[in-house]
């Protein structure tokens, strides 16, 4: 059985160291469906509990950064994650590898099934104890899922546990700009599924003005909020790459051509 991909950040938490309004309009639920064929969810997104017109601006918001098409054609990404490390993500075949200089390690992960599989380099030396190996291909999936989140986080709006409702209109925190809020919550999954997101999407271009992190749902304040900036197109897909200050993703690389030695050697 394959291991089911949630994508929801365990390291905002590390890092730290609205009601929502139902829509019954026939023509937002109409608008719904026609997006979501081009934007199927995952299996296991919460259709009943989600608001149609926030899987509406959802839709909207995949397709204004280049197409769920796109994505899913996109088969390797590179990505320095806030100068503390460098992924290399396989997409089509669900294998990373994760360079940390700092702590001379690096991981060689593949995350297609239940058990994970792989190999870890600690000072230039390959580890062979297993309950060794194990414990740090975990650590490897949690930088992964928290990592890939941060990157591709508009593509994964209706992914498996995901409940997204409008939380109405407003304006972005960040960039002044009139916004459509959305607000993500999740059900049994991922390694920190209590928190919340609330997005400011801009009305006009529908890429996300802000961000916010809730270390759980009931929180009134958010814990982390940053903007989306730095904007560029890789392969047709566009992705953020400046979140303020400290939080940089940097040296973005998206390709569909890569030595296979990437994911098997040192």
């Amino acid at each position: 059985m394959a291991r089911m991909k949630f994508s929801i950040p365990l390291l905002l938490l590390g890092l730290l160291g609205i009601s929502s309004c139902d829509s019954t309009d026939s023509t937002t639920e109409s608008s719904a469906s026609d997006s979501s064929e081009i934007n199927p969810a995952a299996e296991g997104f919460d259709l009943a509990g989600s608001d149609p017109q926030a899987i509406a601006i959802a839709d909207s918001v995949v397709k204004y950064h280049g197409g769920r098409k796109a994505y899913d054609d996109v088969r390797f990404l590179q990505w320095n994650f806030f100068g503390a490390r460098r992924l290399t993500w396989d997409k089509e075949e669900d294998r990373v590898r994760i360079d940390v200089p700092n702590d001379s390690m690096i991981y060689l992960l593949d995350f297609s099934d239940d058990d994970l599989t792989g190999a870890v380099s600690k000072n230039g030396m390959e580890m062979t104890e297993p309950d060794s190996i194990d414990l740090y291909l975990q650590d490897a999936y949690s930088m992964w899922i928290n990592d890939s989140y941060w990157l591709v986080q508009p593509f994964k709006l209706k992914d498996s546990g995901v409940t997204l409702k409008y939380a109405g209109e407003g304006e972005d925190p960040q960039k002044n700009r009139p916004s459509d809020i959305l607000e993500l919550t999740f059900t049994e999954v991922g390694d920190t599924p209590g928190n919340k997101y609330r997005l400011y999407v801009d009305k006009e271009n529908y890429r996300i003005n802000t961000w916010q992190f809730f270390r759980t749902a009931d929180d009134a304040e958010p814990a982390i909020s940053t903007p989306f900036d730095g904007y560029q197109d890789y392969a047709g897909v566009m992705l953020s790459g400046d979140r303020g200050g400290r939080f940089q993703l940097q040296d973005i690389s998206v390709t569909n051509d890569m030595d296979e030695s990437v994911f098997t050697e040192f």
